[in-house]
């Protein structure tokens, strides 16, 4: 039986420690605090050491005068306060010994048979008015196999005692309570504190509490007394139930599983605790995944005004053209007739007569018309990279704070941070080095190219509208080509009005065309233009959208590793309970 049991408890140790290192991973991949990592990494450690039996308790409850009467000899200081800073860890040894560690641990040594398998460590009071004191116990309790917690009978279960326990509880540490000087009171007395303790143990830690009610002093007079006495004195000490359950029901499989069980709570907790950095991380990109969807949703919006916006625009223009050729056609009306058959000849005269009357401001028009719609797509373009800037930079004040850790970011935070401040520098360099001018200047001056081509004119010093008139004038050529003198002559005065009739066909067809092409023109510039915003914008927020999504899908599978841990955890500790049937 031995054997097997050797050998499927070696099965089990080897179970737990390949999860407690794969889980120190996950632990240091998401930048766990240091104490969880060390923890973690001391329970392994401890995985196969002796048991350790750790005692704690406020100062002056007789945390060292209850271990001395166990060992039935002075090993330990006993004193009214809290002079020592240090964790004393008593040990076998053929002879008594003392030692110290380099971590300050005080290593005592004592023959006592029952010592070979277990450890018995005592901490410094949990009240203790040195701080440093209560330190030193908080961090060596998750070590423990089991917690000894001594209180006082004339003041049993006090305020941090109990915050203590919380803090015990949160471990998943194994507690049995003694409380200690039972001979300053009656029985009846006793009875009242023990139902007390156990009462608020009860409500503390959520667990029906083994308590035992003893008291040091009577257990060392009867060390020192003999025959009856000592019998006597001993059973009334309480010790006697106490030592029994130490030496008997603390036995080889029963340390055992309290000792597998040690880094279950350790790893519990430490799971719990990088859930919850997760959680917050995931609601933190979460509301990233929100921003950004909202930036999408403004920049989509800031496409379909622009889009109206174009649309807008060019119907004013299309009308401006569409009055154009509506003044030419009372032009001809009014001068291809008889009566001014004169002014017909005059060449010259007519074409001026048809810029004045027909042109007129069509140049300043649609160049005023082209400038407010450049203006405001501009300054649309600016308003959104104000609104994408201002965005950064409340996401780049919001970070994932773990609850658990007081240490510099972790590299989910550090890497999420510089991303935005990146991105966020980039956005402000844009704003402030925006120049409406020359965005202005830069979009007019590509409408005017594309235009010019068109015009067959030189761009330079050429504005919008003079191009523009320049398309026109061609038309008037052709126009008044139609009306040129030697052609009256040679037709006939009665070809007058089908002349007329002719000049106003072609100059609808001709200003229909060029208000197409010039819709055709603009429409090609703003979008271009439009689309080269967009992607700068989106192209500026590609590496932060990336990351998110990138974070979202690490956590989630970070998370999933997690929760086949703690199912692991929960079948490796069913094993273990299996171990033996004893419960405390």
């Amino acid at each position: 039986m031995k054997g097997v049991l050797d050998a499927r408890t070696a099965a089990l140790v080897q179970q737990e420690r390949s999860l407690l290192e794969r889980l120190g991973q996950i632990l240091e991949e998401i930048g766990a605090s240091e104490e969880t990592r060390r923890a973690l990494q001391q329970a392994l450690q401890d995985l196969t050491d002796l048991f350790l039996l750790v005692i704690v308790g406020e100062f002056n409850a007789g945390k060292s005068a209850v271990i001395n009467a166990l060992l039935g000899e002075p090993v330990l200081q006993e004193g009214v306060t809290p002079t020592t800073a240090q964790i004393h860890i008593v040990r076998y040894g053929a002879s008594p010994g003392r030692a110290e560690t380099k971590d300050g641990v005080v290593i005592i040594t004592y023959p006592a048979e029952w010592l070979q398998n277990m450890a018995l460590v005592d901490t410094p009071g949990t009240n203790a008015v040195i701080q440093r004191h209560q330190e030193i116990t908080e961090h060596f309790v998750p070590r423990s196999d089991l917690v000894l917690f001594v209180t006082s009978a004339d003041r049993p279960f006090t305020e941090s005692e109990r915050a203590f326990l919380e803090r015990i509880r949160s471990w998943g540490k194994k507690v049995v309570f003694v409380v200690n000087k039972a001979d300053l009171f009656s029985p009846p007395e006793i009875q009242e504190i023990r139902h007390f303790v156990e009462d608020h143990a009860r409500r503390t830690l959520g667990i029906d509490p083994r308590v035992f009610v003893v008291s040091a002093r009577l257990a060392q007079q009867a060390r020192a007394a003999s025959g009856g006495e000592r019998s006597s004195l001993w059973e009334e000490s309480g010790f006697a139930a106490l030592d029994a359950f130490i030496r008997e029901t603390l036995d080889e499989v029963e340390r055992l599983r309290l000792k597998l069980s040690t880094p279950l709570g350790i790893a519990r907790r430490s799971i719990s605790e990088a859930d919850a950095l997760i959680q917050a991380r995931m609601a933190l990109l979460q509301d990233d995944v929100r921003g950004l969807d909202r930036i999408e949703g403004q920049l989509q919006e800031y496409e379909e005004e622009m889009r109206e916006q174009l649309a807008y625009r060019l119907s004013r223009v299309d009308n401006i053209l569409h009055e154009m050729a509506r003044r030419g056609s009372r032009f001809f009306d009014e001068t291809l007739r008889l009566a001014r058959l004169f002014d017909l000849l005059n060449s010259e005269r007519l074409k001026r007569e048809f810029e004045q009357k027909v042109i007129g401001d069509l140049s300043q028009q649609v160049e005023a018309e082209v400038s407010a719609l450049v203006d405001w797509m501009v300054d649309q373009e600016f308003r959104q990279w104000r609104a994408i800037t201002a965005h950064v930079q409340e996401r780049a004040e919001k970070h994932a704070v773990s609850s658990w850790t007081d240490e510099e970011d972790t590299g989910f935070e550090a890497k999420r941070r510089a991303l935005l401040t990146s991105i966020g520098r980039s956005a402000q360099q844009v704003v402030a080095t925006y120049d409406k001018e020359a965005e202005v200047q830069a979009l007019v001056e590509s409408v005017q190219t594309t235009l010019a081509h068109t015009a067959l004119v030189e761009v330079g010093a050429v504005g919008l509208g003079a191009i523009i008139v320049a398309l026109v004038h061609g038309i008037l050529l052709d126009v008044t080509g139609i009306l040129g003198a030697g052609l009256i002559a040679a037709a006939g005065l009665y070809l007058i009005p089908a002349r007329r009739e002719k000049a106003r066909r072609e100059l609808v067809a001709r200003v229909d065309a060029l208000r197409q092409e010039l819709r055709e023109v603009l429409s090609q510039s703003f979008d271009r233009e439009l689309s080269r915003s967009l992607d700068r914008m989106r192209s500026a927020l590609g590496p932060y959208a990336r990351f998110v999504r990138a974070e979202q899908e690490h956590l989630q599978g970070t998370r999933q590793a997690l929760q086949d841990i703690r199912q692991a955890l929960d079948e490796l500790e069913a094993q273990i309970l299996s171990l033996s049937r004893r419960s405390l």
